[in-house]
């Protein structure tokens, strides 16, 4: 069987973004699947990572075909040129700074990658005229590359699955964006569509599924996952009481409670000030260092943007892995793609977000560590206390569990029995 996998993140691509189909790329073959990636020429990456072009397998036809993007232009008329995620909205924005996102919020729906539908399906059309494939998957966000798939499915009648990495209108920043009413009606209406007339959904949680089940009947729960890790030599953990987050830490990711909860154990325990180091990897918001600063935390690192295989060494090595969910309305829903590296890890998680949440069922069920309360301060103060002691004991470990269900491997076997059932149910 061969499926077309259409995607804007893509090697060079970094971030989180990239790893779910790069993974099933990686795996597909084995179990009878030969996918072709079809990707962006001259993306607009606002973070990179060549190492993971390594991981393409060989024999895999990837097909690019140029893209315009308007941030381009857009970004032409502000001041600081740095490229910005979706994630990091400018709390506090110029009046330019509040028109562009105006535009970029009414104008480019349901992204500013729109502009490569038509041209994508002029192409692909074509393409699929000469070379036959069994099915399409689109991957978002960028929620825009949904609607290649729904005109490939009008068009040919192709089989179809749409892939949610992350929900479309309740995505953690959609109410951040200044959408006048129309503009978040016809977000909704696009978004349901997809979901009406694709052929099969897959979604990396329980909580997307009950949303969107009223749509679609044939929804498939299929989480991010870790990967195999090659070290070169035995890690041996940080002499330090290292307390490490990966990813990236924006305003609504910022762990009020546990800046706090630091402060306060290293203003009581001398000891415990001199031991503790806290790590970030990678982007970190303003508000972030606001925070840091807030609660004159000293022994702090940013670390910035690490590769694949940097973040992996720093995850073995840790004494205890921090885990912050956005504070957000569809924060139960959040199942951050670090969690199933951080259970590969196999060190403590100290997980700050809801108690009733996704993420908190997935570290509950596999005994991976300890999800706490956003306000709980106490709590919060009381588990690193509970860590640090066990840590000059040299007891800090984790006896987790069940954790092989969420190996890419073995995702990409649930991925192609559904990939199988949705051609065969043509």
């Amino acid at each position: 069987m061969k499926v077309l996998i259409v995607t804007y993140y893509w090697p060079p691509s970094g971030g989180s973004g990239v790893q779910r189909w790069l993974k099933f790329t990686k795996y597909l073959q084995e179990y009878g699947i030969e996918p072709i990636i079809y990707t962006v020429e001259n993306p607009k990456y606002s973070i990179t990572d060549t190492s993971l072009e390594k991981e393409i397998p060989n024999n895999c036809t990837v097909l690019r075909q140029p893209i315009w993007e308007p941030n381009t232009l857009l970004n032409s008329f502000k001041k600081n040129k740095a490229k910005q995620s979706a994630g990091f909205l400018n709390p506090n924005p110029t009046f330019f700074g509040k028109v562009l996102q105006y535009i970029r919020a009414n104008y480019f729906i349901p992204d500013a990658r729109k502009f490569w539908v038509k041209p994508s399906v002029v192409y692909l059309e074509e393409y699929l005229s000469k070379v036959k494939v069994d099915a399409i998957i689109t991957t978002g966000p960028p929620h825009s590359l949904h609607l290649i798939g729904l005109e490939l499915k009008q068009k040919m009648g192709i089989q179809w699955i749409s892939d949610f990495r992350d929900p479309w209108t309740e995505i953690d920043y959609f109410d951040q964006l200044p959408l006048t009413k129309r503009s978040k009606e016809k977000h909704h209406q696009l978004e349901q569509k997809v979901l009406k007339k694709s052929d099969a959904v897959l979604v990396i949680g329980k909580t997307m599924k009950e949303k969107y089940s009223q749509f679609s009947k044939s929804i498939h729960v299929l989480t991010n996952g870790f990967d195999s890790v090659k070290t070169k030599e035995e890690i041996s953990l940080d002499k330090r009481f290292t307390i490490t987050h990966i990813g990236l830490m924006n305003a609504d990711r910022n762990p009020y409670s546990f800046w706090k909860a630091v402060n306060e154990l290293a203003q009581e325990n001398a000891t415990f000030a001199k031991d503790y180091k806290i790590q970030l990897v990678g982007k970190i918001a303003e508000e972030v260092k606001a925070s840091i600063e807030l609660n004159q935390l000293k022994n702090v690192e940013e670390l910035g943007y690490l590769s694949y295989n940097e973040v992996a060494n720093y995850q073995q090595k840790s004494q205890v892995l921090l885990l912050a969910v956005n504070k957000v309305k569809s924060a139960k829903g959040i199942i951050t793609g670090k969690i199933f590296e951080y259970l590969q890890a196999k060190r403590p998680i100290l997980a700050i977000g809801p108690e009733d949440g996704d993420l908190a069922e997935i570290i509950s069920t596999t005994n991976a560590g300890e999800m706490l309360d956003f306000d709980a301060v106490k709590s919060i103060k009381e588990t690193i206390l509970n860590m640090y002691h066990l840590y000059k004991e040299e007891k800090l470990f984790v006896d987790s569990k069940n954790i092989e269900q969420y190996h890419r491997k073995s995702l990409t076997k649930e991925l192609s029995k559904i990939i199988k059932d949705t051609i065969s149910n043509n």
